[in-house]
């Protein structure tokens, strides 16, 4: 069943394709699953494809400049903070010219505790940012809800510092959207859909960069 016809007849509310996802009680994990498909689908198309080339540029000059990337996010957007560290400086310096430097701001949480600790929970990226990054480097901060308090001040203090700017966020937005030098939006309101959403522009900008400095004979047999 690919269709939202299909998926109403297994109780998954067609509604829920452009309100808040679920609105109303599924009849098995199969019927939710395929709404949910379609939901990440939906949810997908709605990403603006002239902010995907804008965050590329910024990252490709970085990389090719030596400028440091950082990456934030709280909860599950902490993970894919962690993640992108992974596959923006392993994966893209895999076979290609580029050798990423890149920072998880999310991944001690050592430093994490002891800043929120002794100063407060909303100081965790912006104080590391005041310590490591410089100006030219770049701040990627991932928030669903574009509105957490430290991805706020974090975001701020880069754009006030001559950092670029990358947010990744979904729902309203929030205020992310409006500090950001870059907003990549997803317009979903289900944090699962949005996570995996961001998740996917996370490793779509890391191969994207990475098929770009690859020749391109050497593309079809590459893993990626």
């Amino acid at each position: 069943m690919n269709t939202v016809d299909n998926i109403g007849a297994l109780a998954a509310p067609a509604k829920d394709l452009e309100l808040g996802f679920p609105t109303e009680p599924y009849v098995s994990a199969g019927s939710y699953f395929e709404a949910y498909a379609l939901n990440s689908a939906r949810a997908g198309s709605s990403v603006d494809p002239a902010a995907l080339d804008e965050a590329a540029a910024i990252l490709v000059a970085a990389y090719s400049l030596g400028a440091t990337v950082f990456a934030c996010g709280n909860g599950g957007s902490a993970a894919i903070a962690n993640h992108l560290q992974c596959d923006h400086l392993k994966g893209i310096r895999t076979a290609t010219d580029l050798v990423p430097r890149v920072v998880s701001l999310s991944s001690s949480i050592e430093l994490i505790t002891a800043i929120a600790n002794d100063l407060a929970y909303e100081d965790i990226f912006a104080y590391q940012l005041q310590s490591q990054s410089a100006p030219g480097d770049v701040l990627i901060a991932i928030s669903s809800s574009g509105s957490s308090p430290n991805i706020l001040r974090a975001l701020s203090w880069a754009r006030d510092h001559d950092l670029h700017t990358i947010a990744l966020t979904g729902f309203s937005g929030g205020g992310a959207m409006d500090i950001a030098e870059v907003a990549i939006h997803v317009n979903g309101a289900n944090y699962g859909v949005v996570e995996d959403l961001h998740q996917a522009i996370m490793h779509s900008l890391a191969q994207y960069i990475r098929q770009s400095r690859i020749d391109a004979d050497n593309i079809p047999s590459t893993v990626f």
